[in-house]
């Protein structure tokens, strides 16, 4: 079964560019292959923080200055 894929345009900085395509000759990889993994792990981060938020959601809310306070008594600043 193949992956069905769709057509993008997408502007580069040169330098970054360059350096993708220096890096798909060395992986001999294409430059759409590493674009996609890079997305994909971009959104998978993505999700990873969403989950945190909606598992911390019912934690009580700390104020900055409680904040300040207890990384001062833990020797944090």
């Amino acid at each position: 079964m193949a992956t069905q894929t769709k057509r993008a345009t997408i502007y580069f900085d040169p330098n970054l560019h360059k350096a993708l395509q220096l890096k798909a000759v060395e992986t001999s990889r294409s430059v759409s292959e590493l674009v996609n993994k890079a997305v994909r792990e971009a959104l998978s981060e993505d999700v990873e923080d969403l989950l945190a938020f909606e598992e911390r959601a019912d934690e009580a809310l700390v104020s900055y200055e409680q904040m300040i306070k207890r990384l001062k008594k833990d020797g944090r600043i």
